[in-house]
């Protein structure tokens, strides 16, 4: 009997649910799209001096940006349309965006002095890079309950078979 869950090729599957080699690479392509939005929005707002409250927002919606297109590009190449691909990308990627910017921005607004660091400051890269880290750590669960229950990241595997 096929599991329609089962993401063989993909890490595998375990007791019905997803193994954690699988949530581990969802989490990864989430974390590709929001690092770089992420860093972007905090170098610009910092760069800028805006305000905390600024900063964390455009490095927000940055961050769902640069993560939905790298979802929308893939799924683009498997031949969906933009209108599809675009919801194919919400469904996957809007929860475990949402948990990773929650614990990074969190993070970076926790470390005592991180967001007036400057650019050129370690402590504003080094608290950037342990919030991405955290936010990674802290959304594989999250996206390993998603995708045993055929969300999350399991609906754009389900446009590369």
């Amino acid at each position: 009997m096929h599991d329609p869950h089962d993401s063989t090729g993909h890490g595998g599957s375990h007791r019905g649910g997803a193994s954690w080699r699988t949530a581990a690479q969802a989490t990864l392509h989430c974390l590709t799209g929001c690092a770089i939005g992420e860093v972007l929005g905090m170098v610009i707002g910092t760069a800028l001096g805006l305000h905390d409250g600024a900063t964390v927002a455009l490095a927000v919606a940055l961050a769902f940006l640069f993560g939905y297109a790298l979802t929308i590009r893939g799924v683009l190449k498997a031949g969906l349309t933009l209108r599809e691909a675009l919801k194919v990308a919400l469904a996957a990627d809007t929860v475990s965006i949402l948990v990773m910017e929650v614990v990074d921005n969190a993070v970076m607004l926790a470390v005592p002095g991180a967001m007036d660091a400057g650019l050129a400051g370690p402590l504003f890269w080094g608290a950037l890079a342990f919030a991405l880290a955290v936010a990674f750590v802290l959304t594989v669960p999250v996206n390993r309950r998603l995708i045993a229950r055929g969300r999350g990241h399991a609906v754009v595997h389900a446009h590369h078979h």
